[in-house]
């Protein structure tokens, strides 16, 4: 999804929940990420964010509004998933 829409103007961010950085980037290398993956060792953010769940994300619009949160894996990179990406990524 970064790939696909990375110049488009999509940002994602990705923060990983207590795990210690060795082992995070180890599997950032293996997966071969193209975006930025932040370290959340003492669950300060997942705590002020009010995750409960992994994935969870969180879509924010370019005036940094929070406009849809997600809990669990969902279809991105469908058609349906793609067609919503585009209009939040229209100008």
């Amino acid at each position: 999804m970064h790939r696909e829409f990375k110049d488009r103007g999509l940002t994602v961010l990705a923060i990983n929940i207590q795990e210690d950085k060795a082992h995070v980037a180890g599997w950032v290398r293996e997966k071969k990420l193209s975006f930025q993956v932040l370290l959340d060792p003492q669950g300060t953010v997942t705590a002020a964010y009010q995750v409960t769940g992994t994935p969870t994300v969180f879509i924010v619009s370019r005036e940094g509004k929070l406009v849809g949160k997600a809990t669990g894996t969902k279809g991105w990179m469908t058609d349906k998933g793609k067609a919503l990406l585009e209009t939040l990524l229209a100008p």
